[in-house]
């Protein structure tokens, strides 16, 4: 069996983290993405810290390699009409563009929707952006935290009472990256079956806003989301982290009443068996605050690893809070392989097992690296090609 998207062509005009990802997706499933950067300095996230050396001994932005892996770049000059030329010429035979320019930034270049779409009708073309191409918002620039703060998200994420920013960029991964997956792909499923390609507008804030459930159920409830003190959030015994006696922390989720109740029996509590949510305790209320306390009082008398040989055969929802380092090298993952090592970026992967697919990570490109290569696939003569990279229309690597 081939790979899911073998044969299927995506031109990617995104930088930095929530586009790229999107079709960092793609590729690992065979997809031929084509990575459109400018002749300056192209995807500037190859210059963060921190650098590592790839596979190759190159030293590289492990970022920018994990989530570009796989593609091919075309450095090409998009402010120039040969250079839109150019672009037209991938278009005509590519499924699907992903851009993440302001709105109307290829509106103003000759290559809005309406240009695309006359070129290839087929062609499903995705705008990736922090508050959508309408809306009064539509034009302020905004990152992962902005988004976070504008949903409600940020809000119900604290510490101490403090908004406390997550090293997950959940705007971007969640309300960007896996929307304009999952939206790309319907469009291109209705293609294929229609032969008309279509238009996706994804704002990172609409995906947000739309997955954000339970503060939204609460307030339809008449009560107050507020961080720590709902049920998802901390406010019940049941559903939190807590501290051992050397510091660490279990995260236990015994949100129903079976898993709770081989908690406690296991954790030696069986006088709080019937101190669960279920049973009355409205989180945040004084009396979960006391369950709580108890339980907290009693995980911190053992350290983590003592914790985890109790639970270990116990089933009841409860893991260690483990390090970035610690769950990269954990068993489970690495049965499931999806961890891999390329000199030394770390590459994980992929999103999810498909039958007669095996993934093997390629490198990410360098900038330009594919130019001629691509230009030849679209038709362009050697002697064309080469006038184009002296011209500066495109560059090479």
């Amino acid at each position: 069996m081939t790979a899911p998207l073998a044969g299927l062509v995506v031109l990617d005009l995104t930088r930095l983290l929530p586009g790229p990802a999107a079709t960092m997706h793609l590729a690992d499933l065979g997809a031929d993405v084509i990575k459109v950067e400018d002749t300056g300095e192209g995807d500037y996230m190859r210059g963060f810290p921190p650098t590592v050396r790839n596979a190759a001994g190159t030293p590289v932005n492990p970022s920018y390699e994990a989530v570009n892996r796989g593609k091919r770049s075309i450095a090409l000059d998009l402010k120039r009409p040969e250079g839109r030329a150019v672009l037209m010429r991938l278009v005509h035979r590519a499924d699907a563009l992903i851009e993440g320019f302001r709105p109307g930034v290829l509106e103003r270049l000759g290559l809005g929707w309406d240009a695309l779409h006359a070129e290839n009708p087929k062609l499903v073309v995705c705008s990736l952006s922090g508050y959508g191409q309408t809306g009064p918002l539509a034009q302020r620039a905004g990152h992962d935290l902005n988004y976070i703060a504008m949903t409600g998200v940020l809000d119900q994420v604290r510490v101490d009472g403090e908004p406390a920013i997550p090293n997950l960029q959940m705007g971007d991964l969640l309300g960007g990256t896996l929307s304009a997956l999952s939206m790309l792909l319907a469009a291109l499923l209705a293609a294929q079956r229609t032969g008309q390609g279509r238009y996706v507008d994804v704002a990172m804030t609409d995906g947000l806003l739309a997955h954000h459930f339970f503060p939204h159920a609460d307030l339809d409830a008449g009560l107050r989301p507020e961080a720590q003190r709902t049920l998802l959030t901390g406010g019940v015994a049941c559903y939190r982290a807590y501290r051992t006696a050397d510091g660490r922390h279990l995260a236990v989720g015994a949100l129903e009443f079976k898993f709770w109740t081989a908690f406690c029996d296991a954790a030696g509590l069986p006088e709080l068996v019937e101190r669960h949510w279920t049973r009355g305790e409205a989180p945040g209320s004084d009396a979960a605050q006391d369950t709580i306390a108890r339980v907290a009082q009693r995980i911190a008398q053992k350290n983590a690893a003592d914790w985890e040989k109790v639970f270990a055969q116990v089933d009841c929802c409860v893991t260690p809070v483990l390090t970035p380092a610690e769950a990269l090298a954990h068993p489970h993952h690495n049965a499931r392989g999806l961890v891999r090592r390329q000199g030394d970026v770390t590459e994980v992967g992929p999103l999810a097992q498909v039958t007669g697919h095996r993934w093997t990570p390629a490198p990410a490109p360098a900038h330009g690296e594919h130019t001629r290569a691509i230009l030849a696939e679209c038709g362009f003569d050697a002697s064309t090609i080469d006038a184009l990279v002296q011209s500066g229309v495109v560059t090479e690597r």
